[in-house]
C-alpha cells in the first residue's frame, strides 16, 4: 500500500480560509495564539467558526482578530459568547511590531489563512497580505490547471 506523501496529516485543522489564498498574495505568515473564553473553544473543537471575512488589526501594540465568526456553542447557557467579538491574539513584541510596519503600507493587509489545534491549544495562521488584481488572479488559476495537466500526463508514463 502506497501512502500519499504530499497530504499531511489536517486532523487538527478546525478552519482554512481558501478565498484569502485566492484574493490576496502571502507575503509571509506568522503563527498565534487566541484568547478565549470556555464556550469558544468548545465551538471551535466543534469546528463551527467561519475565517472568511476576518481581518487582524493592531491596537495599541496588540494584535486583534475581528469580523471573526464563532457560533454559539450549542450546550451554552447564560455564559454563551458573542459570535462576532474581537479576539486578542498572543504574539511576540518583535512580530507585532513587524506587522504593525507591514500593515502600515497600502493595499497590504493582515487575514487570518487557518485556526488549528496544537497540543490542545487554539492558533491560528495569520498572513500579510497584498491584494490581488483581477488578471492575477485568472494567471493563478490557468497556472493551476496547467499544473493539473502536467500531472495528469506525468501519471500515465
Amino acid at each position: 500500500m502506497v501512502k500519499n506523501k504530499t497530504k499531511k496529516n489536517d486532523d487538527n485543522l478546525m478552519a482554512q480560509n481558501k478565498k484569502a489564498r485566492h484574493d490576496y498574495s502571502i507575503q509571509e505568515t506568522y503563527e498565534a495564539g487566541i484568547v478565549l473564553t470556555g464556550t469558544e473553544i468548545k465551538s471551535i473543537r466543534d469546528r463551527r467558526l467561519n475565517l472568511k471575512d476576518g481581518f487582524v488589526q493592531i491596537k495599541n501594540g496588540e494584535a486583534y482578530m475581528m469580523n471573526v465568526h464563532i457560533s454559539e456553542y450549542t450546550n451554552g447557557n447564560q455564559f454563551n459568547h458573542d459570535p462576532l467579538r474581537n479576539r486578542k491574539l498572543l504574539l511576540h513584541k518583535k512580530e507585532i511590531k513587524r506587522l504593525a510596519g507591514a500593515s502600515s503600507d497600502k493595499g497590504v493587509t493582515i487575514v487570518p489563512l487557518k485556526v488549528y489545534l496544537k497540543n490542545g491549544f487554539a492558533k491560528v495562521l495569520i498572513g500579510v497580505a497584498k491584494g490581488k488584481k483581477e488578471y492575477d488572479k485568472r494567471e493563478t488559476i490557468k497556472r493551476r490547471e496547467q499544473n493539473r495537466q502536467i500531472e495528469r500526463v506525468m501519471k500515465h508514463y
